[in-house]
């Protein structure tokens, strides 16, 4: 996000985007747009992997093909993408690859477990990868691991924690998620966290015991957080169907 003396001086760049339409959950499509976009601009030097997608349902109500496709779009999609690009960059010895993984790849939460198996995927992927590069001694190629806390987009609208501790942690506007992306990124920053607090959390799921861990947890009101957020879904969903006349 730029302010207006930004945008000025980006209006004399003579900027040029490209933008491509792909499957990310499809290999051979990512395989396919990857060739375009190395014919029609060049090679990549810089990979972002943000593509995420929730079910929204209980395990036992989730139909085992948003299962598959959460798992496809937020994990399995990174192993396409890095292996598309990751070529040129150790050839040069130059590049950066950032995953855009969640708070909820580092804990996790009731409800959601498509999502958190995905994203606890992606943070294992981007955690292999980086150790791999080390070990390959590639140090030109940096990795950047951001893990937002819930960012205010409505992917997880209705979403709420203890109503005592959200003052303390509101969802996060996008803006700010990006700047802070962004400030990690161009400092070859290994991993972020937003906000600060999610360090802590993560810190107190590794050294508590399991049952000290439920009781953060409720004590939070995060035990039970996605719940709003489901019966949300399948409201809007019954009323689609009864719209529908299914």
């Amino acid at each position: 996000v730029a302010g207006d003396g930004e945008k000025d001086a980006l209006a004399h760049c003579n900027l040029q985007v490209y933008t491509y339409t792909c499957d990310v959950g499809k290999r051979e499509n990512v395989y396919s747009t990857a060739e375009r976009v190395r014919k029609e601009v060049g090679e990549v030097s810089v990979l972002v992997n943000n593509a995420g997608v929730v079910s929204g349902h209980h395990l036992l109500e989730c139909p085992d093909e948003l299962i598959e496709r959460t798992m496809m779009v937020n994990c399995h999609a990174h192993f396409w993408t890095t292996k598309a690009f990751l070529p040129k960059m150790l050839e040069m010895n130059h590049g950066h690859i950032v995953t855009v993984a969640s708070s909820l790849g580092l804990f996790s939460t009731a409800g959601v477990e498509d999502y958190c198996a995905s994203k606890f995927g992606a943070v294992g992927f981007h955690e292999s990868l980086s150790h791999e590069l080390k070990a390959a001694e590639k140090d030109g190629i940096k990795t950047t691991l951001v893990c937002p806390y819930l960012v205010d987009t409505g992917m997880f609208r209705g979403c709420r924690i203890r109503k005592e501790i959200e003052p303390f942690l509101p969802p996060l506007k996008p803006e700010y998620c990006v700047k802070q992306a962004m400030r990690a990124i161009l400092t070859d920053q290994p991993m972020i966290c937003t906000p600060r607090l999610m360090y802590m959390v993560t810190f107190m799921k590794s050294i508590l015991p399991f049952e000290a861990v439920v009781c953060m947890y409720r004590f939070l009101g995060a035990d039970k957080c996605m719940y709003p957020f489901i019966a949300q879904r399948k409201q809007a969903t019954n009323n689609n169907e009864a719209k529908n006349g299914i």
